[in-house]
């Protein structure tokens, strides 16, 4: 997966879901065995509908999968089941990097399966077990017990009944040959893999990791024109792929550059490989995989200050996996920066601890050793540079023999699977020229059919479109009288109680608050006719009341209006009267007989969902028993309203009243709404 084989991390503790499954499995393993009964069945069905929906999302949200599973194991009565929602499980451990909590489930499906009469769906089960136990031992660095539980889980998929599995295994297969640098054999299960998915008619996207696969081959062996070709293929499904395909793709195209010598462009690989993993926390192993490499490219471009940062940030994660080749690696690219830097003393003390594994990469033995030689050359050790060039240079014959023995395979390959491919094609040439004999005696008889059926159709899907037009007209006209009908109950609500203030005597000083209520009372009659009015209407005609009623509460009597700047008050729409009834209630049945001051405050902010609106006063807040309680008729005006609004929209406006402790210390009422920013007022 990269310039290396490096595993994947390890997580040391197990999942407390994983210890409380693990009590839990020997209770299952005593459950409803022999033959199949109706449960079971139905029990199978519901889990392969959980796997076909859940396949994508174990990469994407493999947690929430993982408890999803664990729920669902917990409810069967089906032990066989039970153990194929714990497959899905040990998957996502894989996922997560969880290999501790992964070899626990290992075993307890291979015990499971030891115990349990022979099936097909065992063999699933099994080959499903094996597969990831192989990726658990190739992560680790185990390929030859990767390649033999692949090959075995290959071969339990025949006895099964999930063969549209068989080429995921294959690919796996393939991909652990080339981690062994046997490049034909690994060349050998792609090709397989990619003829089984024509053969099985499966969707072109699966087969990204066949295209990937192959051009990581052509990379090895630096034919970069086929390598390019192939890795084409893969990008052309870019945005269908996984999270860690995409990170896949991305990473090997970027070394393919690294070996041809183009620095900067497979830096740009690398850096949007790093970039991907942002939204994505549990790839662990991909973030320091694209560091580490991102580290090699600026040592290659001279840069030592970026790529010791990189280094330093991904060195933690590969000391902690004890991994050979990846500590080999990181030894290398260490000597490289202290000969940039001119230090020698640290590029000997990296040599002299650094220790070769056995089944370290080719490629990485050559970058060690350019850098050896430089070592050398600095510090006038030119007989041990020389025999380390002849060291690389018996590498480079063997990797070449290796090369061209892998091309002459792989153009054997190759024209044995065109040779079977196109007698394939013309067998089902043969049994598609039958199959169109056959369609022709009965395709009259089913034009004349589908022609009825067509009509049948029409006349059905005529009468149900007219009855749900006559319907929805019908619910317009009751939802408009029942609109008509709140605004006539209320129109006159408000402003009879002022009215009642100034008919106890009017005096020359109050002229200005009679041409406020004059202009209340017109704002108001324009209002009743209008189902929703903007922010800033409503704003004025609550300001004009506020002012109104201010000479009536008193000096103690404050308001304030808040705006934040990122609302436009003239673009907000709301249904009309939204702050009207609140405010109203608020000086009538908790300001009024209030002792000390009284304060109201009224705050428009906007949030991700839309705009809101609070209407808090001091008030003493809303008590169910209180003698100034009042009817309710306002807000079950305000509660209609939204409710009939509410029913035509996707987004629905929030409202919420609660009391709420001030900074005073006194309590106090909230009125608060949400207005969604898509809503539709239109009845």
């Amino acid at each position: 997966m990269g310039r290396f084989a490096c595993p994947v991390p390890f997580r040391s503790s197990i999942s407390v879901a994983v210890l409380f499954l693990l009590m839990w499995l020997p209770l299952v393993v005593s459950c409803h065995r022999g033959q199949q009964s109706a449960t079971s069945v139905s029990e199978s069905l519901c889990f392969d509908a959980f796997l076909r929906t859940c396949s994508d999302s174990i990469s994407l949200v493999p947690r929430q999968v993982r408890t999803e599973a664990l729920n669902r194991m917990r409810r069967c009565q089906d032990s066989l089941v039970a153990y194929q929602y714990l497959s899905v499980a040990l998957k996502t451990c894989l996922v997560t990097f969880d290999l501790d909590s992964a070899r626990l489930l290992i075993n307890e499906i291979e015990d499971y399966v030891r115990r349990a009469p022979a099936s097909p769906r065992l063999a699933d089960l099994l080959s499903e077990c094996l597969n990831t136990k192989g990726n658990v031992f190739a992560r680790t660095g185990y390929m030859d017990s990767a390649t033999a539980c692949f090959y075995r889980s290959g071969l339990l998929l025949m006895q099964g009944s999930r063969t549209e599995s068989l080429p995921d295994v294959l690919i796996n297969l393939a991909d652990a040959y080339n981690r062994q640098g046997k490049l034909d054999s690994s060349a050998y299960w792609y090709r397989r893999a990619l003829l089984l998915c024509d053969s099985l008619g499966l969707v072109s996207r699966r087969k990204v990791p066949i295209y990937y696969g192959l051009a990581q081959i052509y990379s090895s062996l630096r034919v970069f024109g086929q390598c390019d070709h192939y890795y084409d293929l893969a990008a052309s499904y870019y945005d269908q792929m996984l999270p860690f395909e995409k990170h896949f793709y991305l990473n090997n195209r970027g070394t393919t550059y690294y070996y041809r010598g183009d620095l900067l462009t497979a830096r740009d690989y690398f850096l949007r490989a790093l970039d991907l993993t942002d939204d994505y926390p549990d790839m662990l192993y991909e973030v320091n995989l694209s560091r580490i490499n991102l580290s090699d490219c600026y040592l290659g471009l001279g840069q030592p200050d970026s790529a010791e940062r990189y280094l330093g940030l991904c060195e933690p994660f590969f000391r902690a996996t004890s991994v050979s080749t990846a500590l080999y690696y990181l030894d290398t690219q260490h000597i490289q920066l202290a000969l940039l830097r001119g230090n020698l003393p640290e590029a000997a003390r990296f040599i002299a601890h650094s220790v070769t594994p056995p089944d370290v990469d080719p490629d990485l033995i050559h970058i060690r050793n350019r850098y050896l030689r430089r070592y050398y050359r600095a510090i006038g050790d030119y007989r041990t540079a020389y025999h380390n060039l002849e060291k690389d240079l018996q590498l480079d014959d063997s990797i070449r023999n290796e090369r061209v023995r892998m091309r002459i395979a792989d153009l054997t390959l190759r024209y044995q699977q065109d040779s079977t491919l196109m007698a394939h094609r013309l067998l089902l040439q043969e049994q598609q020229t039958e199959m169109f004999r056959l369609r022709q005696t009965r395709f009259i008889g089913l034009a004349f059919g589908a022609l009825a059926l067509l009509a049948a159709l029409f006349v059905y899907l005529y009468n149900k479109k007219k009855r749900a037009l006559l319907l929805a007209q019908g619910r317009r006209t009751v939802s408009s009288l029942r609109l008509e009908n709140i605004r006539n109950r209320l129109s006159p609500h408000f402003i009879f109680n002022i009215l009642n203030q100034l008919m106890s005597g009017i005096a020359p000083s109050q002229r200005q608050r009679l041409s406020s209520l004059v202009k209340l009372m017109r704002r108001n009659l324009e209002l009743a006719d209008q189902l929703c009015v903007t922010l800033d209407e409503e704003l004025d005609f609550v300001r004009t009341y506020l002012e109104l009623e201010r000479q009536a509460l008193g000096p103690a009597f404050h308001f304030s209006i808040d705006i934040a700047p990122e609302v436009c008050p003239d673009r907000v729409m709301l249904p009309s009267m939204l702050l009207q009834i609140p405010v109203e209630n608020a000086l009538k049945h908790a300001l009024k007989d209030k002792d000390g001051e009284r304060l109201l405050w009224i705050a428009v902010s906007a949030s991700q969902e839309g705009t809101d609106i609070r209407i808090t006063d001091n008030g003493g807040g809303y008590r169910a028993d209180s003698v100034r309680r009042g009817t309710g008729t306002g807000m079950k005006v305000i509660m209609q309203t939204i409710q009939i609004l509410n029913q035509k929209n996707r987004q629905s406006i929030d409202i919420s009243v609660h009391n709420v402790s001030l900074p005073s210390g006194d309590t106090g009422c909230e009125v608060a709404y949400r207005l969604p920013s898509q809503y539709d007022y239109q009845i």
